[in-house]
């Protein structure tokens, strides 16, 4: 007879993109696929406030991509990005972690609709 023996799990690596974008960006989400888990370490206020910044990225993308790609670092991109659209750093991180290939019109009513979602979820 063959002994088994289990191995522990290895803790799965947390990835760098939370959640919460995983969602939004992923591709058209199912009709009947609409249920969205959330994200345990954001609040709906924070998420929210991400959504309207990457809403306004959107609204000036021309400039919004002008700033990142003339910034010689990424901090030096997420500090402009924060002076051009008056957002703080946690947005402006989002806005430079989202790929370049998201900057679309889909997507940005992906966002709008998961932002419009959320602001009738917090006033009631």
């Amino acid at each position: 007879m063959t002994m088994t023996y289990a191995y522990p799990l290895r803790p799965r690596k947390r990835l760098v993109v939370p959640a919460l974008w995983r969602q939004v960006v992923r591709g058209a989400v199912k009709e009947d696929d609409r249920t969205v888990q959330p994200e345990p370490d954001r609040s709906a206020f924070t998420q929210l406030e991400i959504y309207d910044a990457v809403l306004s990225a959107f609204d000036r993308r021309a400039e919004v991509l002008e700033t990142i790609a003339s910034a010689p670092d990424r901090d030096t991109a997420v500090r402009r990005l924060g002076e051009l659209l008056g957002i703080r750093p946690a947005q402006a991180v989002a806005i430079v972690d989202l790929p370049l290939h998201r900057f679309t019109a889909g997507t940005r009513d992906r966002v709008a609709l998961r932002a419009d979602e959320l602001r009738k979820a917090l006033v009631r």
